[in-house]
């Protein structure tokens, strides 16, 4: 490769990493994300199974958790040839196309849970805030329109990406520093001009991430506020009780993420498999606990997965 440039119909095989400086020895990895894959697969899948089968589950809060449930298996199938190739079998070799079209699910998916969070905390400020307009607001047919608008903004997001990506000369090494693709990964290989390329992902970060996020906060300081004008301590404590699995679902996506931007940004002289490591956590956490959270904190998913697991019924 060395400095000569290449367009991307030319472009050799991109290169992923595991734990650098630990490729001879990281086959234990292996049974961790096997592990790690099979509980979030299993996890997410019964979620989805419970939800169908469970017609007191067929709320609008409940369809917004089969949404997640749906993302987040997205997010576990688009990343697994790739970590499983890379900590098993040591398959780091990944062609262009394909390279960009794992980019361009994970970013997807990424995009769709924080906008499915953002639906799920209007769910809760409606049933808190406005209960006796709850089933009028949020209607099927709404709630369908909301996972639509959803999937599209997504979408036309992540859509130029590739393109913008395509068009840019290769003449660095392209070794990548993740079991698989990403978008800030992929802008540091080009030789040419990437200003277009950071600004529009500067964009797409502060349109989504950004601004559901601080619609999230919003809806949960109006949501405060009327708790606390709740007389009942017992009935504010109650309501709050209701809010638990979202808020931690919040927490568990947004706190990760964070985290890989703080040390992308501030951590460069630290060493390369935190990095890795951090990373995994951010696409390996949330589809792994969202199943685990809301079968705890549901009484009628618990309930029917207790009758799953006594082989009652499946």
């Amino acid at each position: 490769m060395g400095g000569e440039a290449h367009n991307s119909s030319g472009l050799p095989p991109f290169i992923l990493t595991g734990l650098p400086g630990m490729e001879t020895s990281q086959h234990w990895l292996f049974l961790l994300l096997g592990v790690l894959y099979t509980v979030s697969i299993v996890g997410n899948a019964l979620i989805l199974f419970i939800i169908k089968e469970e017609e007191s589950l067929h709320q609008p809060m409940y369809y917004f958790l089969s949404l997640l449930s749906l993302n987040d298996l997205g997010v576990s199938f688009s990343t697994l040839t790739t970590v499983l190739g890379v900590f098993c079998f040591l398959l780091r070799e990944i062609s262009f196309n394909s390279c960009m079209s794992q980019m361009f699910f994970i970013h997807l998916f990424s995009f769709m849970e924080s906008g499915i969070l953002l639906a799920m905390s209007f769910d809760r400020y409606v049933a808190i805030c406005n209960p006796l307009h709850y089933s009028t607001v949020l209607t099927d047919a709404r709630v369908m329109w909301m996972g639509v608008c959803v999937f599209f903004r997504s979408f036309c997001m992540i859509f130029p990406l590739p393109f913008l990506l395509k068009r840019l000369p290769f003449c660095k090494a392209n070794v990548l520093s993740h079991a698989y693709c990403l978008h800030p990964d992929m802008i540091r290989l080009p030789c040419g001009d990437i200003t277009i390329n950071n600004i529009f992902g500067l964009f797409i970060v502060i349109s989504t991430f950004g601004l559901d996020s601080a619609l999230i906060l919003l809806s949960y300081v109006l949501i405060l506020r009327s708790v606390l004008a709740i007389a009942s301590r017992e009935e504010r404590l109650k309501t709050l009780n209701t809010c638990v699995s979202h808020l931690c679902a919040v927490l568990i996506f947004y706190v990760p993420m964070v985290g890989v931007s703080m040390a992308a940004r501030y951590g460069r002289h630290a060493p390369r498999y935190v990095h890795t490591l951090l990373s995994l956590v951010y696409l390996f956490v949330p589809p792994m606990l969202n199943p685990v959270i809301y079968s705890i904190k549901t009484k009628e998913i618990r309930r029917r997965l207790h009758k799953i697991l006594l082989g009652n019924k499946f």
